[in-house]
């Protein structure tokens, strides 16, 4: 009976995380483009931080540090099984939200897109392997250091600056999924600092401080610098593209390379089944299908919103040139 009131403990703050976080999409929104707007600096999508000054923007981080207090908190009384594919419910909650308060019509191959990015991401959090017990920052340190984690590490960091320095000077302000890597990039390298980080709290609030050691800190410089380029970037994307597009890319993306850092890192891959396997493949193919569909349906909208000049009205025939003349 209390694993279940947990369960419903869990339950509950996973589906208000959702809210909170779909939620602060579209109040970021509303501050991005008043900032915008004010024509007083330049805009987040052209490299200023005039959103810095607008209230409703720091609303919406609020809001979306409330949602993460509460989706940290669900791990607690809940399975990670059960907590994490509720964070498809913020894309729901983000696209009503954009629908009638930004007037973000989704149309119906993105509405289509958004159930497979949906679906795909669902099935493999739910048949991705469960993840070891950690005891100590010394513990994750060491897996952390084998060479199958640093590669990816070094291919994440030097994919993410290559976007960065070179893809974005040329098509970031057009390609939203330039943006979008980088944040889920950054963001699946935060997710194993931010654990190693809320072990090392952990184990410390029971009498064993693990901030004596140098890789407790390490682990918070890591989350520091990758939190800032990840709020950077999702800005660009909010203040450049549909949000009704953006949260469920993003959420897929940053799913899939959290899961495959995890699978590296911690070599949970050996202790699968085939079937398991090719479960999470098709996922992965659902997933790539819906994103293609969420694209194409962004930009279908964006050339129908582009101005065309005028055609300029064909010359008059010759006979009426001879007769004025």
């Amino acid at each position: 009976m209390v694993a279940s009131l947990d369960n419903v403990r869990g339950l509950t703050l996973a589906m208000s995380s959702s809210a909170f976080i779909g939620s602060s999409f579209v109040i970021k929104k509303i501050g991005l483009k008043k900032a915008g707007d004010s024509g007083s600096r330049a805009r987040a999508g052209s490299g200023g931080h005039s959103y810095l000054y607008e209230p409703l923007w720091w609303l919406g981080m609020v809001t979306m540090i409330l949602g993460e207090i509460a989706n940290f908190a669900a791990y607690a009384f809940a399975p990670a099984i059960l907590v994490t594919p509720l964070g498809a419910l913020s894309i729901i909650f983000s696209a009503v939200l954009a629908h009638f308060i930004l007037k973000e019509r989704l149309h119906m191959f993105g509405v289509v897109g958004c159930i497979l990015c949906v679906v795909g991401s669902v099935g493999i959090v739910l048949h991705a392997p469960k993840e070891r017990e950690i005891n100590s920052v010394e513990e994750i340190w060491h897996f952390a250091t084998q060479p199958g984690f640093i590669v990816y590490s070094c291919v994440a960091v030097v994919g993410a600056l290559f976007l960065i320095f070179w893809a974005v000077k040329r098509s970031g302000h057009r390609k939203m999924l330039v943006y979008i890597a980088i944040c889920s990039l950054m963001g699946s390298l935060t997710v194993i600092s931010v654990k190693a980080v809320a072990i090392a709290l952990k184990l410390s609030f029971s009498e064993s401080n693990q901030f004596i050691y140098i890789q407790t800190w390490f682990f918070i410089f890591v989350v520091i610098i990758c939190c800032l380029v990840q709020l950077n970037y999702l800005n660009k994307a909010l203040d450049s593209f549909n949000t009704a597009v953006v949260s469920p890319i993003y959420y897929v993306m940053f799913t899939i390379l959290t899961i495959l850092a995890n699978m590296i890192m911690y070599k949970d891959w050996v202790s699968q089944s085939a079937t398991q396997i090719a479960t999470q493949l098709c996922g992965f193919v659902t997933i790539v299908a819906g994103t293609f569909l969420l694209h194409k349906t962004n930009t279908s909208s964006t050339d129908r919103h582009v101005e065309r000049a005028p055609t300029p009205p064909p010359p008059p025939p010759p006979d009426q040139i001879r007769v004025q003349g």
